[in-house]
C-alpha cells in the first residue's frame, strides 16, 4: 500500500434508505491502492447495500463516495462510462449469459467500451482465460462448467479491461472447500500480478482472515470496525466476538413494546 496515493475508494458520511428504513449510518472509510479490504457483517448488517452504492446502482440519502477520485454521486454520465471501465465486478452466482460461450461472455466489456477487431478480441479472452485457469474453455457454455468455473470465468470477464479496482461479491458462495481455497489463491495472485486494488464483500471468515489486509465489520448499517486481521481478531468489541464465534445474538424483548409494535404498526 502506498500512503502518498489518494485513496482508491473514500466514503465519508454515506447514509442510505430503502424508503423510511435507514439501511446505512453515516458510514465512513478508506481503501487504499494495492489493498485487498474485506467488508462483512452478519445477514441484513448492510454490506450488500454498502455494495450496491459502491457501484453507483443506488444514490445516497446524503455523504459522497469517491471512486478513483470521481464522486460517482455527481458524475455525469460520460464520467461514470469513463469509471466503469478501469472497476471491475465478479457477482456472487457468475452472472454469465446462458446464450452466449465463455469466451463471448468475457468479450461483452470489449465490445461495450473498446474499439478492437476480432482477432485481438480472441488473444485477450485466451490471456485471461490462462489467469483463471480455463485454457481452452472459451467455446463451452456456462450450463457445462462447474460452480467454481463459473465463478473463474466471471473474474476472467471481470479482468478483462485490466481494471485498476476489482469488487468481488460473495465468490465462496456455494462452493465446496478446496475450490474455495483455490478462488482465495486467485485472487491473491491478481493483487500481485495486476497491481490491483480489491473489494471483497462476504461471511466467510477462512477466506477473509486468508486474503485481507484489512476488514471492515458492518452491524446494523453501521461500521463496528476496521484493522487488520490481528486487530479484528482481538476486538473487545462483543458484537465483533459473536460474529467472529459465530455465537448467536439474543435480544431481550419486553412485552409491551412487542405488543405495541404488532398492533400499532
Amino acid at each position: 500500500m502506498n500512503g502518498v496515493s489518494a485513496p482508491v475508494i473514500e466514503v465519508k458520511d454515506l447514509v442510505a434508505h430503502y424508503g423510511v428504513r435507514k439501511i446505512l449510518d453515516e458510514i465512513n472509510f478508506c481503501v487504499e491502492p494495492g489493498e485487498i479490504r474485506i467488508i462483512m457483517g452478519g445477514s441484513g448488517s448492510g454490506k450488500t447495500t454498502l455494495l450496491r452504492h459502491l457501484l453507483g446502482l443506488h444514490t445516497p440519502t446524503r455523504g459522497s463516495i469517491r471512486i478513483l477520485d470521481t464522486d460517482i454521486a455527481k458524475a455525469a454520465i460520460g464520467q461514470m462510462h469513463e469509471l466503469r471501465k478501469k472497476v471491475g465486478v465478479a457477482f456472487q452466482g457468475g452472472a454469465l449469459f446462458s446464450s452466449l460461450t465463455v469466451g463471448e461472455n468475457i468479450k461483452l466489456p470489449l465490445r461495450e467500451h473498446a474499439k478492437l477487431d476480432e482477432k485481438t478480441m480472441d488473444i485477450m479472452v485466451r490471456l485471461k482465460l490462462e489467469v483463471v485457469n480455463l485454457s481452452g474453455f472459451e467455446n463451452l457454455m456456462p450450463a457445462q462448467l462447474s460452480g467454481g468455473m463459473v465463478k473463474r470465468a466471471a473474474v476472467a470477464r471481470a479482468i478483462i479491461m485490466d481494471p485498476k479496482l476489482l469488487f468481488f461479491d460473495e465468490p465462496s458462495a456455494g462452493l465446496d472447500p478446496v475450490v474455495s481455497v483455490e478462488l482465495d489463491e486467485l485472487i491473491l495472485r491478481l493483487r500481485e500480478a495486476m497491481h490491483m486494488t480489491i473489494v471483497v464483500v462476504t461471511h466467510e471468515l477462512e477466506s477473509a482472515f486468508k486474503i485481507a489486509d484489512r476488514i471492515t465489520v458492518l452491524d446494523h448499517g453501521r461500521i463496528l470496525t476496521t484493522g487488520t486481521i490481528d486487530e479484528i481478531q482481538a476486538s473487545d468489541n462483543a458484537r465483533v466476538q459473536d460474529l467472529l464465534n459465530r455465537r448467536p445474538r439474543t435480544a431481550e424483548v419486553n412485552p409491551d413494546e412487542y405488543l405495541h409494535r404488532l398492533t400499532e404498526g
